[in-house]
């Protein structure tokens, strides 16, 4: 299995000069719950430094704290309830999954959404990835589990085969990330042991989400899971293992600025 070549960051979208509002990406977060709370806003926090627009839909406990919140983004906007439609309909990609519970209240709307709008730009991640109907994965659909959860997804098979067969982008998360769509594998080496704290999944699938509006499947999730990485192993050259997600959300635009 090949390495991760920097050099296809150069293939990344990048905003036009002339570019306006809209133009440069529309994501849709749906995530949070009664239960967790900050992993949909570590999610909404890096999207927002990267699209231009961020919709999120969510329990009412987390779009009140969003609402308090929204100065930190970009252009955040809280996605009424019988407004999903619209929104799903109007943004680039969607991520689900970051923050929500492992019920049977997630499982009915996150496959019923998958099933309705499977033409959609899909990021699967955290309580959606543990619920879902794997029959529902498409083309246009990147999965982001870690150890645990891929094998209550696929089982005990390899991540090639099951890209193959599924149609996917899969992200195996791990000390060494595997990257495969159906055509091709990358092994991810960037990261530490640092990256082990609770939230960094959660930015990693808003950064990959975020760059999937503009990007194919696989460029957007090989690249943004080595740009996450790197951006752990430059906090770690500076206070070792002894950071956070929202550290990581902070690094990032630096590491993003200066390579890209």
């Amino acid at each position: 299995m090949d390495q991760f070549e920097p050099k296809i960051l150069t293939q990344l979208y990048r905003p036009a000069k002339d570019s306006h509002k809209g133009q440069n990406g529309k994501l849709l977060v749906i995530g949070g719950s009664n239960l967790f709370h900050s992993a949909s806003m570590w999610s909404l926090e890096v999207a927002s430094r990267i699209v231009d627009m961020v919709f999120y839909s969510s329990v009412p406990v987390n779009e009140a704290i969003v609402k308090k919140q929204k100065e930190r983004f970009h252009d955040g906007i809280i996605v009424p309830k019988n407004k999903l439609a619209e929104y799903l309909t109007e943004a680039d990609c969607i991520l689900i999954g970051p923050g929500m519970e492992r019920d049977e209240a997630t499982r009915k709307k996150v496959n019923y959404l998958l099933k309705k709008y499977p033409q959609k730009k899909w990021v699967i991640d955290g309580g959606a990835l543990q619920v879902m109907d794997r029959n529902l994965l498409n083309k246009n659909m990147i999965v982001t589990p870690h150890h645990q959860e891929y094998k209550i997804l696929f089982g005990r098979e390899l991540a090639d085969k099951m890209a193959k067969k599924y149609n996917c982008t899969i992200v195996l998360k791990g000390k060494e990330d595997v990257i495969c769509d159906a055509n091709q594998c990358v092994i991810n080496q960037t990261g530490n042991e640092g990256m082990t704290k609770g939230g960094t999944g959660d930015v990693l699938a808003g950064l990959i989400a975020a760059l999937y509006c503009k990007n194919e499947a696989f460029l957007a999730a090989s690249c943004g899971t080595y740009l996450n990485g790197l951006a752990g192993d430059r906090l770690y050259v500076l206070v070792g293992p002894y950071f956070n997600a929202s550290d990581l959300v902070h690094e990032l635009p630096q590491v993003m600025g200066e390579i890209l």
